[in-house]
């Protein structure tokens, strides 16, 4: 399996590409691409038997305007870069295939700068684009050198032969008859997660991307590149211009500028583009998404629907942070998709950077089971708060009270606690005290679902755990405890869903899924449904011994024949429960056996019992029960029983 796709699906690679090979034979720009690089109005097209011009001035802001590539084959560059050819049109002018005669003829790209009208102009562009070559990464293309030729300037960078995304896209579409076809979706997240450490090095070093597309991404092989350094800039820059894609760019941009989370939503409307076809998103939905029932994919996968709505949120606020925190929830989005095209449940687990695994070993709903919160190691008063080890919440809430200043994890602690000793008021106030701080932090919106959850307030539990699931689309404890409020909450169908994606996501989560699925199925009478949601929890389950004993109530509740009691009496036999309530089991097994029965035999297991017979197995089974019962007049109660189920005799 490649690198790309993270262990957990396949990206096919991509054929190397002769450089030679990829020199456009006719360098001239389509009329339809020709814009007024000034204004954006149309020029250079063609008006009845006149031909477009390639140069000239644009007739609405009369601003120049060219076309034709700058340079042929043969130009020598900064005595250095031997010209082969236009490569292709970009944001900035032509891009140019080279050879480095100074180092060895390795191959090199030249792209134009713009804003190099004059020399004092050009001195001082390449003046600012300096910073480019100290970035160093290896999913980011080289900047090599700034030259001048002729009056114009370029940028020199490292050749990387392969495919850009869009020529993908393009690809795909002629092997479709003409026909747009996304990517499936695990590649296209794959594909993505494998460029997003690359902002994130960037926005360590205070720059921005601007202008992320399709065109920007090469795959080379097993590998990518993000190319096309001309629109990265400062983030303190408030003066140089802004390049962007219309359709890609952020909608604030025009206003307070370039950010990291106007980085983030142009990775959301890539994400966007190579998922599904959306013809209008540079018009119609320039900044916003399209209905839910046009986007086939995203309406398949509710949690890379959300994951799309958080990117492209049109608030910046309600975005991603930075793009390690989207990767990490695109991994997790990827794991879910990738899970739901296998059968089967999941066999490995993936840690939460976020959440405990869950603990359920039990069909009894407790909170407590449900993921924990991991602590925040960046919070300022983490090292304080690891040092607190008291289990008692009303003490430890004491010592909370005289902490050494107030954080959000301060008042998290104090949330748990509160939660635990059951104290409702305390618990709205930290709630309400961290959501004044951070609007955002969805960490207190959780908490206030396990109030909710607690409460019995299943309506609101469904409202924050929900609002968890936008803010956190790949963690899979949001839907884990959005599924119990729903099943407790008569949304049993919705829940069951949510239980079946978790169970196939995450081994950690299979066990609790099981019995959530097992509680949904024998409410409505669906024995067979029941009995596979208690087949999912695995031998090596700390609950694995509380399925079986839920499978033999289910089989004697639910079933209808001897056969399915028969079946109870084997899983009895491999439950390992203790003599009392394996006999209590037993008698249930056998009083139902005889309700069932027509007054003929019956067969349970191995054995075929008369009425006779079957009745003396249920008064000895209710015999032994009453010798292991400690309590006299429960007792009294199974002697009565037995006695009464004894075989009619006329001596």
């Amino acid at each position: 399996m490649g690198r790309i796709g993270q262990g957990l699906t396949t990206v096919p690679p991509a054929p190397a590409v002769d450089p030679a090979k990829a020199v456009l034979p006719n360098a001239e720009l389509p009329e339809d691409k020709r814009v007024c690089p000034n204004c954006g109005a149309p020029v250079g097209r063609s008006r009845g038997d006149a031909d477009g011009r390639s140069d000239g001035f644009c007739p609405k802001c009369r601003a120049p305007y060219s076309f034709s590539p700058k340079l042929k084959h043969g130009d020598l560059v900064a005595g250095q870069y031997e010209v082969v050819g236009p490569l292709a049109f970009g944001g900035m002018g032509w891009i140019y295939l080279a050879r480095d005669q100074n180092v060895s003829d390795r191959w090199v790209v030249l792209k134009g700068l713009l804003n190099t009208g004059d020399a004092d102009t050009l001195k001082a562009t390449i003046s600012e684009q300096q910073f480019l070559a100290q970035v160093e990464h290896p999913l980011i293309v080289e900047i090599y050198n700034f030259v001048t030729h002729e009056g114009h300037g370029y940028i020199v960078m490292e050749y990387v032969g392969g495919r850009s995304l869009k020529q993908l896209l393009k690809q795909r579409m002629t092997a479709n008859n003409g026909i747009f076809q996304p990517l499936p979706v695990d590649q296209a997240l794959a594909l993505l997660i494998e460029i997003l450490p690359a902002f994130s090095y960037l926005h360590e070093l205070g720059l921005v991307y601007c202008d992320f597309k399709p065109d920007n991404v090469i795959q080379v092989g097993d590998a990518l590149k993000l190319i096309d350094l001309g629109g990265v800039r400062r983030v303190t820059d408030d003066e140089s211009a802004i390049y962007g894609t219309v359709g890609y760019q952020a909608p604030e941009v025009a206003t307070v500028g370039a950010t990291v989370a106007g980085d983030v939503f142009t990775i959301g409307r890539t994400l966007l583009v190579l998922c599904a076809d959306v013809p209008g998103y540079q018009t119609t939905y320039e900044f916003s998404i399209p209905p839910i029932e046009e986007l086939p994919a995203f309406a398949e996968y509710d949690s890379l629907h959300r994951l799309l709505l958080k990117c492209c949120a049109r608030d910046a606020a309600d975005r991603f942070s930075s793009a390690e925190e989207l990767r990490v929830q695109m991994l997790g989005v990827l794991r879910e998709v990738v899970a739901s095209q296998s059968a089967g449940t999941a066999t490995t687990s993936a840690a939460s950077a976020v959440f405990e695994p869950p603990t359920v070993s039990g069909d009894r709903f407790d909170w407590r089971a449900l993921p924990q919160l991991r602590p925040e190691p960046g919070d300022p008063l983490h090292g304080w708060l690891s040092s607190i080890d008291i289990d008692d919440p009303i003490e430890r809430l004491a010592v909370l009270a005289s902490a050494p200043g107030i954080s959000t994890e301060v008042l998290l602690a104090r949330c748990l606690a509160a939660l635990e000793s059951g104290n409702k008021p305390l618990l709205d106030e930290s709630v309400h005290d961290i959501l004044v701080e951070d609007p955002w932090e969805w960490r207190a919106v959780w908490m206030a679902g396990l109030g909710a959850l607690i409460s019995r307030d299943y309506g609101t539990a469904q409202s924050s755990f929900n609002a968890v699931y936008g803010q956190v689309p790949g963690e899979l404890a949001p839907k884990l405890a959005l599924a119990v409020s729903c099943e407790f909450g008569g949304q049993p169908d919705v829940a069951e869903n949510l239980y079946r994606i978790c169970a196939a996501t995450d081994a950690n989560y299979v066990t609790p899924a099981g019995f959530g699925m097992a509680r949904i199925r024998a409410a409505r009478g669906d024995l067979p449904g029941s009995l596979a949601a208690l087949e999912l929890v695995p031998p090596t389950s700390r609950g694995f011994q509380e399925s079986q004993r839920l499978k033999t109530e289910h089989l004697i509740a639910l079933g209808r024949d001897p056969g399915q009691l028969s079946e109870a009496l084997r899983v009895l036999g491999h439950a390992r429960l203790d003599p009392r309530t394996q006999a209590t089991y037993e008698a249930s097994i056998y009083a139902r056996a005889l309700a069932l029965s027509s007054g003929g035999p019956v067969t349970l297991g191995q054995r075929r019992l008369t009425q006779s017979a079957l009745r003396d197995t249920l008064e000895a089974t209710y015999r032994t029960l009453a010798h292991l019962t400690p309590d006299p007049a429960e007792r009294a109660a199974l002697v009565d029983q037995a006695n009464q189920i004894r075989p009619w005799s006329l001596l």
